[in-house]
């Protein structure tokens, strides 16, 4: 694990192409640990802990997701690294689009796991909130239990302690200050409607959080929709085999 600005992060594999990994809301690099094994045989893979998240370290509560995309573009900056293909899971996602609108020049390609380009919904943003008054109340053991169980296809699966344990090291402080990134983000179907860059659309077919059709929202001959067979909302540990080959084909489909 490396430092870099304030974000950690891990460095794998010494390829041409460097992949940019970001986790989702509560997750680190740990997300990706079954992905960057193979990955890293053809690719620099690079995996980053959002600020307060994992090894990240931060005490700001009031953040958006574009602050979170430009902490993305510092630690490019940092690493003197001119371009990368994102990969954004569910929040990651969120940043990802940021990203995509404000630095384009610097991305071969993109791509939302389990994401999606539009905002929350009155019912979402209404959710976000009893959230944030559950870890005011009960702090961030209480609602990483209730939480994770519902992003697996299989409430049961026993992936599931692991990505709790993953969960509890997140910052109260960084929960708060994304679960209100997250409400507060804008309508994005605008990014994906315009961009020229290559983009993969993947999604889980029993993902409880975000399901297919909200993922798929723009078509378009530069964007490829992939849907993970019996997956919920965490394709990188339910189908991580399948997950690399997709990613390994967009990438050299685009190149």
């Amino acid at each position: 694990m490396t430092g870099s600005g304030n974000l950690s992060y891990i460095d794998r594999g010494e390829g041409k192409d460097t992949l940019l990994l970001i986790h989702g809301f509560c997750g680190s690099h740990e997300y990706w640990q079954k992905l960057i094994p193979n990955l890293q045989k053809k690719y620099r893979v690079i995996a980053v802990d959002l600020r307060g998240h994992g090894a990240s370290e931060s005490n700001v509560t009031s953040f958006s997701i574009e602050d979170m995309a430009e902490d993305i573009a510092l630690f490019l900056e940092d690493q003197d690294i001119e371009q990368v293909y994102l990969f954004g899971h569910s929040l990651g996602g969120y940043i990802t689009l940021a990203f995509a609108e404000k630095f384009p020049e610097k991305l071969n390609g993109f791509s939302l796991i389990h994401s999606t380009a539009f905002p929350d919904d009155e019912g979402g943003k209404e959710g976000r909130m009893k959230a944030v008054e559950k870890i005011e109340a009960d702090g961030m053991p209480p609602f990483i239990d209730g939480l994770i169980p519902k992003l697996f296809a299989d409430s049961n699966d026993p992936q599931i302690e692991q990505v709790k344990r993953i969960g509890y090291q997140t910052r109260e402080t960084a929960a708060i200050g994304s679960l209100h990134a997250m409400r507060n983000r804008k309508d994005k179907n605008y990014v994906l409607q315009d961009t020229k860059l290559p983009v993969l659309l993947v999604a889980g077919e029993k993902d409880k959080v975000i399901a297919p059709e909200k993922t798929f929202s723009i078509k378009g001959k530069n964007i490829k929709e992939v849907v993970l067979e019996g997956c919920g909302h965490m394709g990188m540990l339910e189908d991580p085999e399948r997950l690399t080959s997709e990613i390994e084909h967009f990438i050299e489909e685009v190149k």
